[in-house]
């Protein structure tokens, strides 16, 4: 399997994985030249996309997808709630419901639900033959009935939106600042590094820090949480970047 975060940050979000069988994006919330071309610097034409799956219908994940799906005809897979979001999309021919399992060619995927502001918003567990990827983005927290199915996975690309102090003392208004440490909002330095020290295990071979806030994060400030709470939680693992805004991740292997 492979893994390449195309973009991620408050602007656009798009994931590429190539399973066993198929190619797959998560969510396609930048502009369709750059995604295209991210692509193509791994060797991947837009037209072999086939599916794509939608997280939620807010437009850093979405607003290329009429694009994408005219010009390459991929399936789109979604939930029935979250389909009904996109009225101008109701006549689109190659749709792929799904309830909280998907079996695309043998390749299972599990959308969970997360706790955001957006209708039905999901987060998802792709196992490819045994070879796994947790993606998780876009919550204000995780249900605790999830942890099992979370654990130990192989690949986790993982929210770690803000750091809490940058965010109160930042520019956002104090309904956005609400907003964004809500339960409906995203994940926290902290909160995600706490949640990982849980989930990840002897089978994890990678972690990418995701939606990192280009007003409320640094990068290193992701890094050096993460550290410490590994640290102080006796959780020896190091094999952690952060995905970018602007620049597509590293090829990564399982």
């Amino acid at each position: 399997m492979r893994v390449v975060v195309l973009c991620s940050g408050s602007k656009g979000n798009s994931t590429f994985i190539e399973t066993t069988k198929n190619k797959i994006l998560i969510d396609v919330g930048y502009n369709y030249k750059y995604i295209c071309e991210k692509l193509k610097d791994i060797g991947v034409k837009p037209e072999e996309i086939n599916y794509i799956l939608i997280s939620h219908t807010h437009s850093d994940h979405t607003s290329s997808l009429k694009t994408f799906l005219q010009k390459n005809n991929p399936t789109l897979v979604v939930s029935q709630k979250i389909f009904y979001e996109f009225k101008d999309l109701k006549d689109y021919n190659h749709v792929l419901i799904y309830e909280d399992e998907i079996n695309l060619d043998g390749i299972i995927i599990k959308a969970i639900h997360s706790s955001h502001d957006a209708v039905d918003s999901r987060n998802f567990i792709i196992n490819d033959f045994g070879k796994t990827v947790c993606y998780v983005t876009d919550t204000g927290y995780i249900n605790n009935r999830y942890f099992k199915e979370l654990q130990n996975l192989n690949i986790y690309l993982f929210e770690s939106n803000h750091d809490v102090e940058l965010l109160q003392h930042g520019p956002y208004p104090a309904w956005l600042k609400r907003r964004v440490l809500s339960d409906e909002g995203h994940l926290s330095n902290n909160a995600s590094s706490f949640y990982l020290s849980k989930l990840i295990g002897p089978d994890t071979k990678k972690i990418v820090l995701m939606h990192l806030s280009e007003t409320n994060n640094m990068e290193e400030i992701a890094l050096e949480t993460i550290k410490n709470t590994f640290l102080d939680r006796n959780v020896n693992f190091d094999n952690i970047i952060c995905a970018k805004q602007h620049v597509a991740s590293e090829v990564i292997e399982v």
